[in-house]
Protein backbone atom coordinates (compact mmCIF):
# COMPACT_ATOMS: atom_id res chain seq x y z
CA UNK A 1 0.00 0.00 0.00
CA UNK A 2 2.47 2.42 0.83
CA UNK A 3 4.33 1.70 -2.71
CA UNK A 4 1.00 2.05 -4.79
CA UNK A 5 0.86 5.95 -2.37
CA UNK A 6 4.62 6.35 -3.45
CA UNK A 7 4.09 5.72 -6.63
CA UNK A 8 0.60 7.37 -7.22
CA UNK A 9 1.04 9.46 -10.73
CA UNK A 10 -0.59 12.07 -8.71
CA UNK A 11 2.10 12.17 -6.11
CA UNK A 12 4.52 11.59 -8.69
CA UNK A 13 3.13 14.87 -10.25
CA UNK A 14 3.66 17.00 -7.46
CA UNK A 15 7.31 15.71 -6.78
CA UNK A 16 8.40 16.80 -10.30
CA UNK A 17 6.27 20.08 -9.97
CA UNK A 18 7.92 21.22 -6.63
CA UNK A 19 11.38 20.44 -7.83
CA UNK A 20 11.24 21.88 -11.42
CA UNK A 21 9.34 25.25 -8.98
CA UNK A 22 12.33 25.19 -6.68
CA UNK A 23 15.04 24.91 -9.30
CA UNK A 24 13.23 28.03 -11.11
CA UNK A 25 13.06 29.92 -7.77
CA UNK A 26 16.36 29.32 -7.00
CA UNK A 27 18.02 30.42 -10.36
CA UNK A 28 20.14 33.44 -10.04
CA UNK A 29 17.90 35.67 -11.48
CA UNK A 30 14.42 34.73 -10.11
CA UNK A 31 15.07 34.33 -6.30
CA UNK A 32 16.83 37.75 -5.63
CA UNK A 33 14.31 39.57 -7.85
CA UNK A 34 11.75 38.00 -5.43
CA UNK A 35 13.04 37.90 -2.23
CA UNK A 36 16.52 39.77 -2.15
CA UNK A 37 18.31 36.84 -1.18
CA UNK A 38 21.14 34.25 -2.62
CA UNK A 39 20.24 31.00 -4.19
CA UNK A 40 19.36 28.37 -1.60
CA UNK A 41 21.58 25.20 -1.65
CA UNK A 42 20.94 22.87 -3.84
CA UNK A 43 20.64 20.50 -1.22
CA UNK A 44 17.74 22.43 1.04
CA UNK A 45 16.16 22.62 -2.67
CA UNK A 46 15.89 19.07 -2.99
CA UNK A 47 14.79 18.62 0.29
CA UNK A 48 12.18 20.81 0.41
CA UNK A 49 10.83 19.36 -3.03
CA UNK A 50 10.77 15.76 -1.62
CA UNK A 51 9.02 17.20 1.55
CA UNK A 52 6.31 18.33 -0.26
CA UNK A 53 6.30 14.70 -1.86
CA UNK A 54 6.11 13.43 1.73
CA UNK A 55 3.05 15.14 2.78
CA UNK A 56 0.93 14.30 0.03
CA UNK A 57 1.96 10.66 0.04
CA UNK A 58 1.25 10.39 3.71
CA UNK A 59 -2.33 12.68 2.67
CA UNK A 60 -2.71 9.84 0.23
CA UNK A 61 -2.09 7.06 2.93
CA UNK A 62 -4.70 8.53 5.05
CA UNK A 63 -7.32 9.04 2.29
CA UNK A 64 -10.92 6.57 2.31
CA UNK A 65 -11.04 6.70 -1.16
CA UNK A 66 -7.06 5.82 -1.60
CA UNK A 67 -8.00 2.73 0.26
CA UNK A 68 -10.82 1.64 -1.31
CA UNK A 69 -9.54 1.87 -4.69
CA UNK A 70 -6.33 -0.16 -3.49
CA UNK A 71 -8.42 -2.49 -1.92
CA UNK A 72 -10.79 -2.98 -5.44
CA UNK A 73 -7.28 -3.65 -7.30
CA UNK A 74 -6.15 -6.12 -4.67
CA UNK A 75 -8.94 -8.04 -5.16
CA UNK A 76 -9.12 -7.71 -8.74
CA UNK A 77 -5.22 -8.87 -9.14
CA UNK A 78 -5.87 -11.95 -6.76
CA UNK A 79 -9.07 -12.72 -8.66
CA UNK A 80 -6.87 -12.79 -12.24
CA UNK A 81 -3.96 -14.88 -10.10
CA UNK A 82 -6.40 -17.49 -9.59
CA UNK A 83 -7.78 -17.12 -13.35
CA UNK A 84 -4.70 -17.51 -14.39
CA UNK A 85 -3.91 -20.31 -12.24
CA UNK A 86 -6.97 -22.19 -13.73
CA UNK A 87 -5.82 -21.91 -17.22
CA UNK A 88 -1.90 -23.30 -16.27
CA UNK A 89 -3.81 -26.38 -14.49
CA UNK A 90 -6.47 -26.93 -17.56
CA UNK A 91 -4.20 -26.95 -19.97
CA UNK A 92 -2.09 -29.79 -17.52
CA UNK A 93 -5.29 -31.77 -17.31
CA UNK A 94 -5.42 -31.88 -20.83
CA UNK A 95 -2.70 -34.07 -21.32
CA UNK A 96 -4.58 -36.77 -18.89
CA UNK A 97 -7.78 -36.42 -19.69
CA UNK A 98 -9.66 -39.03 -22.63
CA UNK A 99 -12.03 -37.21 -25.10
CA UNK A 100 -15.44 -37.51 -22.72
CA UNK A 101 -13.53 -35.33 -19.66
CA UNK A 102 -12.08 -32.88 -22.47
CA UNK A 103 -15.13 -32.11 -23.59
CA UNK A 104 -16.28 -31.36 -19.72
CA UNK A 105 -13.34 -29.33 -18.99
CA UNK A 106 -13.54 -27.46 -22.10
CA UNK A 107 -17.17 -26.81 -20.81
CA UNK A 108 -16.24 -26.10 -17.31
CA UNK A 109 -13.48 -23.40 -18.74
CA UNK A 110 -16.07 -21.98 -21.13
CA UNK A 111 -18.24 -21.08 -17.80
CA UNK A 112 -15.00 -20.04 -16.46
CA UNK A 113 -14.31 -17.67 -19.07
CA UNK A 114 -17.62 -16.11 -18.78
CA UNK A 115 -17.81 -15.43 -14.82
CA UNK A 116 -14.04 -14.40 -15.19
CA UNK A 117 -15.28 -11.74 -17.76
CA UNK A 118 -18.42 -10.78 -16.25
CA UNK A 119 -16.52 -9.63 -13.23
CA UNK A 120 -13.60 -7.55 -15.34
CA UNK A 121 -16.67 -5.88 -17.37
CA UNK A 122 -18.66 -5.11 -14.48
CA UNK A 123 -18.88 -2.84 -11.27
CA UNK A 124 -18.28 -5.63 -8.56
CA UNK A 125 -19.63 -5.47 -5.15
CA UNK A 126 -18.08 -7.01 -2.10
CA UNK A 127 -20.25 -10.22 -2.41
CA UNK A 128 -19.57 -10.88 -5.95
CA UNK A 129 -16.31 -10.61 -5.77
CA UNK A 130 -16.35 -13.15 -3.07
CA UNK A 131 -18.60 -15.45 -4.99
CA UNK A 132 -16.39 -15.03 -8.02
CA UNK A 133 -13.27 -15.67 -6.27
CA UNK A 134 -14.47 -18.78 -4.27
CA UNK A 135 -16.37 -20.02 -7.77
CA UNK A 136 -12.50 -19.90 -9.39
CA UNK A 137 -11.33 -21.22 -6.30
CA UNK A 138 -13.98 -24.19 -7.30
CA UNK A 139 -12.82 -24.59 -11.24
CA UNK A 140 -9.04 -25.02 -9.68
CA UNK A 141 -10.17 -27.48 -7.52
CA UNK A 142 -11.82 -29.35 -10.34
CA UNK A 143 -9.30 -29.24 -12.54
CA UNK A 144 -6.92 -30.60 -9.99
CA UNK A 145 -9.44 -33.16 -9.02
CA UNK A 146 -10.16 -34.23 -12.62
CA UNK A 147 -6.54 -34.45 -13.06
CA UNK A 148 -5.42 -36.65 -10.53
CA UNK A 149 -8.71 -38.56 -11.35
CA UNK A 150 -7.97 -39.47 -15.17
CA UNK A 151 -4.18 -40.65 -14.13
CA UNK A 152 -5.90 -43.04 -11.61
CA UNK A 153 -8.06 -44.28 -13.78
CA UNK A 154 -5.88 -44.63 -16.34
CA UNK A 155 -3.43 -46.50 -14.34
CA UNK A 156 -6.17 -48.83 -13.32
CA UNK A 157 -7.10 -49.83 -16.67
CA UNK A 158 -3.82 -50.50 -17.33
CA UNK A 159 -4.31 -53.37 -14.64
CA UNK A 160 -5.02 -56.67 -16.35
CA UNK A 161 -7.18 -58.15 -13.23
CA UNK A 162 -7.71 -61.03 -16.00
CA UNK A 163 -3.91 -62.05 -15.81
CA UNK A 164 -4.61 -62.09 -11.25
CA UNK A 165 -7.43 -63.90 -11.60
CA UNK A 166 -5.95 -66.76 -14.01
CA UNK A 167 -2.92 -66.32 -11.51
CA UNK A 168 -4.66 -67.18 -8.35
CA UNK A 169 -7.07 -70.41 -9.90
CA UNK A 170 -3.10 -71.85 -11.54
CA UNK A 171 -1.63 -71.59 -7.40
CA UNK A 172 -5.30 -72.91 -6.23
CA UNK A 173 -4.63 -75.81 -8.33
CA UNK A 174 -1.19 -75.74 -7.59
CA UNK A 175 -1.71 -75.82 -3.81
CA UNK A 176 -4.18 -78.90 -4.05
CA UNK A 177 -1.51 -80.72 -5.29
CA UNK A 178 1.16 -79.68 -2.71
CA UNK A 179 2.69 -81.95 -0.74
CA UNK A 180 5.72 -79.72 0.96
CA UNK A 181 3.87 -77.66 3.85
CA UNK A 182 6.09 -74.37 3.37
CA UNK A 183 6.07 -74.55 -0.22
CA UNK A 184 2.19 -74.78 0.46
CA UNK A 185 2.85 -71.89 2.89
CA UNK A 186 4.48 -69.07 0.35
CA UNK A 187 1.42 -70.42 -2.38
CA UNK A 188 -1.07 -69.27 0.32
CA UNK A 189 0.64 -66.05 0.74
CA UNK A 190 0.99 -65.59 -2.66
CA UNK A 191 -2.99 -66.38 -3.54
CA UNK A 192 -3.62 -64.53 -0.43
CA UNK A 193 -1.85 -60.97 -1.66
CA UNK A 194 -3.49 -61.18 -4.65
CA UNK A 195 -6.61 -61.85 -3.72
CA UNK A 196 -6.08 -58.56 -1.61
CA UNK A 197 -4.71 -56.64 -4.18
CA UNK A 198 -8.56 -57.41 -6.61
CA UNK A 199 -10.32 -56.36 -3.59
CA UNK A 200 -8.47 -53.37 -3.14
CA UNK A 201 -9.15 -52.39 -7.22
CA UNK A 202 -12.15 -53.01 -6.57
CA UNK A 203 -12.80 -50.29 -3.42
CA UNK A 204 -11.05 -47.85 -5.62
CA UNK A 205 -12.92 -48.51 -8.87
CA UNK A 206 -15.95 -47.62 -6.70
CA UNK A 207 -14.16 -44.62 -5.31
CA UNK A 208 -13.51 -43.60 -8.89
CA UNK A 209 -17.48 -43.84 -9.67
CA UNK A 210 -18.09 -41.39 -6.63
CA UNK A 211 -15.45 -39.16 -7.71
CA UNK A 212 -16.77 -39.05 -11.28
CA UNK A 213 -20.66 -38.16 -9.75
CA UNK A 214 -18.86 -35.57 -7.71
CA UNK A 215 -17.09 -34.14 -10.83
CA UNK A 216 -20.45 -33.79 -12.59
CA UNK A 217 -22.19 -32.12 -9.70
CA UNK A 218 -19.16 -29.72 -9.39
CA UNK A 219 -19.29 -29.17 -13.74
CA UNK A 220 -23.31 -28.72 -13.03
CA UNK A 221 -22.30 -25.94 -9.62
CA UNK A 222 -19.89 -24.08 -11.68
CA UNK A 223 -22.60 -23.61 -14.54
CA UNK A 224 -25.45 -22.89 -11.83
CA UNK A 225 -23.17 -20.07 -10.75
CA UNK A 226 -22.28 -19.01 -13.94
CA UNK A 227 -26.14 -17.63 -14.81
CA UNK A 228 -26.49 -16.65 -11.04
CA UNK A 229 -23.55 -14.18 -11.09
CA UNK A 230 -24.18 -12.93 -14.45
CA UNK A 231 -27.87 -12.59 -13.59
CA UNK A 232 -26.84 -10.90 -10.52
CA UNK A 233 -28.38 -12.96 -7.77
CA UNK A 234 -26.09 -13.02 -4.96
CA UNK A 235 -26.29 -14.15 -1.50
CA UNK A 236 -24.39 -15.49 1.43
CA UNK A 237 -25.89 -19.19 0.75
CA UNK A 238 -23.91 -19.11 -2.51
CA UNK A 239 -20.59 -18.43 -0.89
CA UNK A 240 -20.98 -21.57 2.00
CA UNK A 241 -22.73 -23.75 -0.98
CA UNK A 242 -19.01 -22.82 -2.90
CA UNK A 243 -17.01 -23.46 0.13
CA UNK A 244 -18.10 -26.62 1.13
CA UNK A 245 -17.95 -28.05 -2.48
CA UNK A 246 -14.09 -26.54 -2.62
CA UNK A 247 -13.30 -28.29 0.74
CA UNK A 248 -15.10 -31.52 -0.54
CA UNK A 249 -13.17 -31.61 -3.57
CA UNK A 250 -9.78 -30.63 -1.72
CA UNK A 251 -10.10 -33.80 0.65
CA UNK A 252 -11.05 -35.89 -2.52
CA UNK A 253 -7.89 -34.81 -4.60
CA UNK A 254 -5.72 -35.52 -1.40
CA UNK A 255 -6.80 -39.47 -0.99
CA UNK A 256 -6.63 -39.73 -4.37
CA UNK A 257 -2.73 -37.94 -4.86
CA UNK A 258 -1.85 -40.53 -1.87
CA UNK A 259 -3.32 -43.17 -3.68
CA UNK A 260 -1.35 -42.19 -6.90
CA UNK A 261 2.59 -42.00 -4.78
CA UNK A 262 1.17 -45.82 -3.56
CA UNK A 263 -0.13 -46.79 -6.56
CA UNK A 264 -1.09 -50.62 -7.09
CA UNK A 265 2.44 -52.48 -8.42
CA UNK A 266 1.70 -55.72 -10.49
Amino acid sequence: MVLSALLKLRNIMILVAAWVLLSLLNSASVLPALFGVEKLPGALAFTGGLAVYIVFVIQTLLSKDFHEEFNRKEKFRKIRELNRLANRLAGEAKRNTNNTYLLKLRKVMEDKNDIFASYSSGEPTYLKEKIVEQTLNLVIAYLKLLNNFCIRNRELSSVDVGAITARINANNRKLSFARDERMADDIRKVIEMDTRLIERMKEEKKDLERISARLDYMESTVNMFKHQIMSRIENEEMLEQLETAVNEAEALDAVLDERRRNRLRI
